[in-house]
């Protein structure tokens, strides 16, 4: 693999909250249009890693490295940053008094400086991507939990960014929403977008990801392709972690 094709660099990443380590010596390579799933128990450094990626958490050692260039050097500037890694919250966190389309528009305007028409016309097209082209102007109260993900998804992409990360995006929604979410993350693997996915969706991890990593105990225990690690796991800690799910 050509340093070129790598979009995300992890090499020895930890990470600890006081005397708690929640990742130890983690070290990943993500493809430009991979989808990587990540599973694992509650507390085995997932969604840690996740927030290490795009620097809401500071990581305790290790480098990162985002299309080549160290995001975790003394001089980044995490606002360029995020402009090319968006992120999907297990809490929507829309602006409650915004109009869906105003939700979108927002960061556009404030962060990549775009103007009005633009950041609208950016706005109305990603929302139609995520099948919410005809809710553009409800506010967040006036959508379904699925919807308003959607639009936290449309919001993300409105940045262009280079790399998408997922930290449970649909555990907060009631069964029958968590489709119309698995659906717009689908069709966004399908177009090439680079993803790492946290997720206890195991359909859509085995149909949809390229690799799959297990965690537990902030550390890579087995990682391979998904029918590697649901078919034939190696580690026996795997192999009862997929048995309580299946």
């Amino acid at each position: 693999m050509s340093e070129t094709d790598v979009m995300v660099s992890i090499q020895h990443l930890s990470k600890s909250f006081g005397d708690t380590v929640v990742l130890r010596d983690v070290n990943i390579d993500v493809k430009r249009g991979e989808v990587v799933v990540v599973l694992g128990p509650s507390g085995s450094g997932k969604s840690t890693m996740l927030r290490c990626i795009n620097l809401l958490e500071k990581p305790t050692g290790g480098h990162i490295f985002i299309e080549g260039e160290e995001i975790t050097g003394a001089n980044t500037d995490v606002d360029k940053l995020r402009e090319h890694v968006g992120m999907v919250f297990q809490q929507f966190n829309l602006f409650p008094h915004l109009t869906a389309k105003k939700n979108v528009m927002l960061a556009q305007r404030k962060v990549l400086k775009r103007s009005k028409e633009e950041s609208e016309k950016v706005a109305l097209e990603q929302l139609e991507r995520v099948g919410l082209a005809d809710r553009a102007d409800y506010l967040p109260a006036q959508l379904s939990g699925g919807q308003q993900q959607r639009v936290a998804i449309a919001r993300a992409l409105a940045m262009d960014p280079h790399v998408m990360l997922f930290d449970e995006a649909t555990s907060a929604l009631d069964p029958e929403l968590v489709r119309g979410v698995l659906d717009v993350m689908r069709s966004l693997a399908e177009a090439g977008m680079t993803m790492i996915v946290v997720t206890h969706e195991m359909g859509f991890a085995r149909e949809v990801a390229d690799r799959v990593i297990f965690m537990e105990g902030g550390v890579i225990v087995e990682e391979g392709s998904p029918s590697e690690v649901f078919d034939n796991p190696k580690n026996d800690r795997t192999k009862d972690f997929l048995g309580h799910i299946k």
